[in-house]
């Protein structure tokens, strides 16, 4: 064997060895990048219902009809432990022994009450999202930007118009639109 026929032959298993690598590696990393960003990823803010109907008295019920949903797009159960929703201030709410079904939507409401498979609390006395303008921000439990919609203030907030769909029950309800970053 010639010094040139081993030179080829060891080329080419580190080129077969490299390109096995990057096929077992490519899966990792397109698992964090969302290609098509802004179209939805797995898991999402699917609604906003940002200033609650009727008037802002800061009782229970009124809190509660302020909420946001999280939707997951997928069939396989999503674990929201340690994730958290936040408004611009840095207000952050976090998700504790919280499973997403697939295809399922969970509401996360303002004020207090008992936590269920379709609705969660966030136990505050008074609003958390501001009527005028706020932007509400999902990450991760390791802090990796999820999703956010944003509304109000300022007409220049990028991605699609989050108005007029469906909330998870089914029936037609003011999701208040926004903006997805």
């Amino acid at each position: 064997m010639s010094v040139s026929s081993s030179v080829r032959r060891v080329t080419a298993v580190a080129a077969v060895a490299a390109a096995a690598l990057g096929a077992v590696a490519w899966p990792a990393a397109a698992a964090d990048h969302h290609p098509g960003y802004p179209w939805h990823t797995a898991v999402y803010i699917s609604g906003v219902q940002y200033d609650a109907p009727g008037r802002d008295d800061r009782s229970n019920r009124s809190l509660n009809r302020e909420w946001v949903d999280i939707t997951n797009s997928t069939r396989r159960a999503v674990n929201l432990e340690g994730w958290t929703l936040s408004d611009e201030d840095g207000r952050t709410y976090t998700f504790r022994h919280v499973w997403l079904e697939g295809r399922g939507t969970v509401r996360v409401h303002t004020g207090f009450g008992r936590d269920s498979h379709t609705d969660v609390y966030q136990d505050r006395r008074r609003e958390a999202w501001e009527n005028d303008g706020d932007t509400a921000t999902l990450r991760n439990d390791r802090g990796r930007f999820v999703d956010a919609v944003s509304w109000g203030r300022d007409d220049d907030h990028r991605g699609d118009h989050r108005g007029d769909d469906r909330d998870h029950r089914g029936d037609d309800r003011d999701h208040r639109g926004g903006h997805r970053h």
